[in-house]
């Protein structure tokens, strides 16, 4: 399952890099989403995976029973989810309000216009 996730992680970082690289500002964006979404996925992948072990501590107990989870990486997924949605949404305006005064979400017509 490790070894699935962390194929479908190099997928999204490597997809949202190309996307970045591209020239409109609308891929910009959804290579954020992506390279977002893969280091959610690297967070949660580099924590372990452990199925159908909670971590919680039953009543009467000491100590956690067995492998369990690590309750650390979904507090910093859900960070990170936060921190993405911040950044994306910043970026959506930055586009909106450069399209507005340049008239384009082209990288190499705004070099080139002068004002």
């Amino acid at each position: 399952m490790q070894m699935l996730l962390s194929l479908v992680i190099g997928l999204l970082y490597a997809a949202g890099v190309y996307m970045m690289l591209r020239r409109s500002f609308v891929k910009l964006v959804i290579g954020l989403l992506m390279i977002g979404h893969g280091t959610n996925l690297l967070i949660f992948t580099s924590a372990g995976l452990v199925r159908g072990k909670p971590p919680l501590i039953d009543p009467g107990l000491k100590a956690l029973g067995g492998p369990t989870n690590d309750p650390l990486a979904p507090a910093l997924i859900l960070t990170a989810i936060v921190i993405s949605f911040a950044v994306v949404a910043y970026t959506i305006v930055l586009v909106k309000r450069t399209y507005q005064e340049v008239g384009t979400d082209d990288l190499r017509e705004m070099r080139t216009t002068d004002r």
